[in-house]
């Protein structure tokens, strides 16, 4: 059986990385029929990681390590069991640009992306918008037509309005953030 196709514009550097994408689903979909979509964020999901639980230390600090006679072990955290509720819906990706920096993302951060949860107004959102990846806050018009605004106070990324026209999918929201120093 052969699904309908539509033509997609992409810019001439990113052909090869999307026949990869697409070589990858379909090898994905022949070894997992059942949910070739989840498999291939499982693909990339923090669920494969091995557990790591450390001391969390129930003092509170503003800046640097806990006294060595504080020995106020609250209970042990495991970044992965923090950071991820749902392990077979969430992928990371990594932040690109600075439309965000106003809530903390910042280029080169890991966002976290569950793709299980239903976006709602307000919410940081990985979308695809034109064939294009993007995350933003998910807002609306006074007209009831769907935007996504940057948050960078600088004014230099403008607020993207979402055409009927427009080629859009929202593929889940951003539960959080990390990033190494």
């Amino acid at each position: 059986m052969t699904e309908p196709s539509t033509v997609v514009r992409l810019p001439l550097s990113a052909v090869a990385p999307v026949r990869d994408f697409v070589t990858a689903l379909k090898r994905k979909r022949q070894l997992n029929a059942l949910d070739p979509v989840g498999d291939i964020l499982q693909s990339v999901a923090p669920e494969q990681a091995s557990r790591l639980a450390l001391p969390l230390f129930s003092s509170k600090v503003s800046a640097g390590l806990p006294s060595p006679a504080d020995n106020h072990v609250d209970k042990r955290l495991d970044t992965n069991e923090y950071l991820v509720e749902r392990p077979g819906s969430t992928f990371f990706v990594t932040i690109q640009g600075r439309s965000m920096i106003d809530v903390g993302l910042m280029p080169g951060d890991k966002a976290v992306v569950d793709r299980s949860r239903v976006a709602a107004i307000g919410d940081i959102v990985m979308a695809m918008l034109d064939g294009e990846f993007t995350i933003k806050t998910l807002s609306r018009k006074k007209d009831g037509t769907l935007r996504l605004l940057p948050a960078n106070s600088s004014g230099e990324y403008p607020a993207i309005d979402i055409s009927p026209e427009a080629s859009f999918e929202i593929w889940g929201v951003v539960t959080g953030s990390f990033r190494k120093f």
